[in-house]
């Protein structure tokens, strides 16, 4: 699978489980971080930690893929998950907007989510 490919079934998964303003930003030109971000929203932190862990369930069982690294779950006000090409960022809503991504990032590519997202 490629990133591309990665990152929208991320984002699916994220969707599916209740995650809010989605987006899958490419920063593949721009770095050497990896090819996309995907970030997602969560209403609490035991969202948060609930998103978090159906990623990891869902490509771990079905893709055989595990993340190079987890970091912030504890607090889960923002978890990062390092898929190597794709990063997720799930954030509790008020941490999003303190460290604003989408405006560091702002240089990269959003992804059209219209055939992902349903709501």
């Amino acid at each position: 699978m490629d990133s591309l490919a990665l990152a929208k079934k991320i984002a699916r998964i994220l969707d599916e489980k209740k995650a809010t303003d989605l987006k899958i930003i490419g920063i593949g030109e721009l770095s050497s971080l990896g090819d996309y971000f995907v970030l997602a929203s969560a209403s609490n932190t035991t969202l948060s930690k609930a998103l978090a862990d159906e990623v990891e369930e869902k490509l771990s069982k079905e893709d055989k893929l595990e993340p190079k690294r987890i970091e912030g779950y504890q607090s889960a006000s923002w978890i990062l998950m390092d898929y190597y090409d794709v990063i997720v960022h799930i954030f509790f809503e008020e941490t999003r907007e303190m460290y604003s991504l989408e405006r560091l990032w702002a240089d990269g590519r959003e992804i059209d989510l219209s055939d992902i997202v349903k709501r």
